[in-house]
């Protein structure tokens, strides 16, 4: 499977919103999960995502 920037935002979004899903499903605060653990998930996905490019890009070169 070829991933382009599309297949990627999407996929990007789809894994964020079972996770946010996820959690809104537990007794924890939705304004917890909104405002505290749905930002951390998506920067660090966000990172994650930034690292595993450069680590392809790398490894595309040698």
């Amino acid at each position: 499977m070829e991933f382009d920037g599309t297949k990627t935002a999407v996929a990007f979004l789809v894994v964020i919103a079972l996770g946010v899903g996820g959690m809104l499903a537990t007794p924890m605060g939705t304004d917890t999960i909104l405002m505290m653990v749905a930002p951390s998930m998506i920067v660090f996905g966000l990172l994650m995502l930034v690292l595993g490019v450069k680590h392809g890009e790398y490894r595309a070169t040698r």
